[in-house]
């Protein structure tokens, strides 16, 4: 009997050892690691404030449109809002009190041929999917000095959608398409805002 108890005992002492030198082992190889991610530009980042510039406070005017497609400035203005509200502790304010302005215009709404329906005409093509392109224009100004943190002339984002034999059903398919180019725009602007890329 003592011998199993001894043998019991020199198992949980291995246990025990096998935790330790395992922690030990991951506290080596961290001190050595951070260092390295350290020079290679790598550092903790407050979740929601912007990388390399101090934003105190920012205004996102109504975006402007050059586009044919009209109406959807309000709404763009909106998505792009809502994914700063969401993601960044940047408060947004008006035009006269803000340190930062993001300017905004949709340059093109264009909708473009993507697949064609035979079944329908044999006589000739249909189209049944197109391509929703989206151009935008974009700038990040210091209030202040009238500096131009970034500026792009040239966004796009572009999405597939249904066509058929019902306008109202393609309608609202190219809405969601628009809605759809909206966001990935306004996730692109938030991240040159914020994340400096």
């Amino acid at each position: 009997m003592w011998w199993c108890k001894s043998a019991q005992a020199g198992r949980t002492g291995g246990v025990i050892r096998s935790a330790a030198s395992g922690v030990a082992w991951s506290c080596v190889v961290l001190c050595v690691l951070l260092p390295v991610l350290s020079r290679c530009g790598y550092k903790v980042q407050p979740v929601g404030r912007p990388v390399g510039i101090e934003i105190e406070s920012l205004s996102i005017p109504m975006v402007e449109s050059t586009s044919s497609m009209a109406g959807f400035e309000g709404d763009f203005t909106r998505i792009i809002r809502e994914e700063f509200v969401t993601n960044s502790r940047v408060p947004l304010v008006s035009r006269e009190e803000a340190a930062m302005v993001l300017l905004g215009r949709i340059r093109t709404i264009q909708t473009d041929p993507l697949g064609y329906s035979l079944s329908v005409s044999s006589n000739y093509p249909v189209t049944s999917i197109r391509w929703l392109i989206m151009r935008l224009e974009a700038k990040l100004v210091d209030r202040s000095t009238g500096k131009t943190i970034w500026a792009e002339e040239n966004l796009e984002e572009k999405t597939s959608f249904q066509v058929g034999g019902d306008p109202l059903v393609n309608r609202h398919n190219e809405r969601k398409a628009l809605e759809e180019n909206g966001r990935r725009l306004a996730k692109r602007v938030y991240l040159k805002t914020m994340e400096r890329f």
